[in-house]
């Protein structure tokens, strides 16, 4: 049976619970999803040769990582061809690309040193994300940046984000499409420490000292990030949760973006999803997978992606929610690890438009709880599959697409040495 027929076949059955397939697909392929740009290479970037530090670690040594910014690139397209739907790049300022010798400093950069990435995403009609960088640099004293009690180094940092505001902006005019550009950093300390405030006022101000950049909140869209912990800095970080949602919420212009692994094992961002959207016009999102902790797996189609885009559509909101992946693996083929991931995000979205949510909220509405757990029992063996390979059909996806890596493997991944 072709995949069409196997589709009409799913369609009437969704369409007997009051779902549209046709119309959830039309729907998706609008919904920009951003595609991370370090998973390519290990978080490496193009502007230093140090190791890898500030709370982040990527594990494994699987042979093909992206060299230059071409082979990134490259690996980059190869992925996105793989998976339906319409994207986005994220770039991290680490990935800054400098030419005829030219180096600059965190600080110092310009829209010029990220040209390329505007011509790559120009081609491909994607827009662009942008995240400054506040790790693996000599310029993080003693594990801080922005937080830091050294004025010295704060001023740098905050040059650096004020740096990509500008960026920022620039991305949004060249591609017409408002660049999300998120503020993260690893700052806190490994062990218990003597004050909590003052390194978090002090983080505070910096971030205010960089909105104070002018720009066009059309265009730019700011965003703090929370973590609990990271390696080194266990007992404590000033980016807490509650410092990130309640700067956003009093900062008019700043978002609050959540990634799923930067909460506790028991905390669900799902559940803070409509939480936020009672409050905020608009939220950033993080996708990851975490593993007892921010390990930062590859995202599957497993519950709690689900949920996020089950939150997402069924609060209508597909246009107020920046959605992201955020995750680097080195132990398996870097740019399966992408596909895979783009592909599960993908699919959550999908499966979340095709859940007769009004139907399932009018049930909770009138307290018939026992007839809502079997209707969304029920929907988890609905055809799903054959709508999803009609949905990658009518996106021109390859339905052999893990041999298509296999093949990339061999012929151009396997030749870096």
């Amino acid at each position: 049976m072709s995949v069409k027929s196997r589709y009409e076949e799913a369609k009437a059955m969704y369409a007997a619970y009051g779902v549209d397939t046709d119309k959830a697909i039309e729907i998706l392929k609008n919904v920009p999803v951003s595609v991370h740009c370090w998973q390519g290479d290990d978080v490496k970037g193009f502007d230093q040769d140090g190791p890898l530090t500030g709370g982040i670690q990527t594990t494994g040594n699987y042979p093909g990582k992206a060299r230059t910014p071409e082979e990134l690139m490259a690996d980059m397209d190869k992925a996105m061809s793989l998976c339906p739907g319409k994207k986005k790049i994220n770039v991290h300022a680490c990935y800054a690309i400098f030419e005829d010798g030219e180096w600059v400093d965190r600080d110092k950069l310009e829209p010029k040193h990220f040209a390329k990435w505007v011509e790559f995403a120009k081609e491909r009609n994607m827009g662009i994300d942008f995240n400054p960088t506040f790790f693996s640099s000599p310029k993080v004293k003693d594990g801080l940046t922005l937080s830091s009690p050294d004025k010295e180094t704060r001023d740098f940092w905050i040059e650096h984000g004020k740096a990509c505001i500008r960026i920022s902006e620039y991305f949004a005019k060249e591609t017409g499409i408002p660049c999300v550009m998120n503020i993260w950093t690893g700052d806190g300390y490994k062990d218990v420490p003597a004050d909590r405030m003052g390194p978090r006022m002090r983080y505070k101000e910096s971030i205010e000292a960089i909105l104070a950049e002018p720009f066009d909140k059309n265009l730019v869209k700011p965003c703090v990030e929370s973590k609990v912990f990271g390696i080194g800095v266990e007992s404590f970080t000033a980016g807490s949760a509650e410092f990130t949602l309640t700067f956003a919420a009093t900062h008019e212009g700043c978002l609050p973006l959540m990634d799923n692994g930067h909460y506790h094992p028991t905390e669900v961002v799902s559940d803070k999803i409509p939480a936020l959207l009672c409050f905020f016009p608009e939220l950033a999102l993080h996708v990851t997978r975490g593993i007892r902790w921010d390990s930062d797996h590859v995202v599957v189609f497993d519950d709690e992606t689900k949920e996020i885009a089950k939150e997402i559509v069924r609060n209508d909101a597909l246009d107020r929610v920046y959605i992201a992946l955020d995750f680097f693996d080195a132990s398996i083929n870097r740019v399966s690890a992408w596909a895979n991931g783009i592909r599960s995000m993908e699919k959550a979205l999908l499966n979340a438009l095709v859940t007769p949510n009004a139907m399932l909220k009018d049930l909770q509405d009138n307290n018939e709880f026992t007839k809502l757990m079997s209707m969304q029992e029920e929907m988890k063996t609905m055809p799903f599959g054959d709508v999803w390979n009609y949905y990658c059909e009518e996106c021109g996806v390859p339905s052999n697409w893990i041999e298509e890596i296999e093949v990339y493997e061999k012929e151009v991944l396997s030749k870096r040495v």
